[in-house]
């Protein structure tokens, strides 16, 4: 119990020793949450994840053409579409888990000019 005073008191120190503003650090770019494939997950699993997502929201973006296409990326195409699928429905978690195959990201994953969707 001696410690978890300790504890509380040191934390109550830093508050006012920085005159009550916390920073927080985040990575450069977007603030959010997006929803992103585990990359343990097995092919087939992605493959249905996709299939599941493009009959639900719109997916032109893992398309040929589209700005996150990369036919040899399953694990990309996937997160994508999961993230679409999860923006879409409100960014609840339950709407990430996709049997356990989703987790949710805190850092932009965001690479070239394949942006994943951000709802605020």
């Amino acid at each position: 119990m001696a410690k978890a005073h300790i504890c509380l008191y040191f934390v109550i120190f830093l508050y006012l020793y920085s005159e009550g503003t916390f920073t927080r650090v985040n990575a450069e770019g977007r603030h959010g949450e997006w929803c992103v494939a585990k990359p343990a997950t097995k092919k087939e699993k992605l493959q249905q994840i996709i299939d599941f997502a493009r009959s639900k929201v719109n997916c032109a973006d893992i398309s040929n053409g589209g700005a996150c296409y990369s036919p040899e990326d399953l694990l990309l195409h996937a997160s994508v579409a999961m993230n679409n699928y999860y923006q879409a429905e409100g960014r609840h978690f339950w709407n990430c888990n996709f049997e356990g195959s989703g987790i949710i990201a805190i850092t932009d994953p965001s690479t070239g000019n394949c942006k994943y969707q951000l709802k605020k």
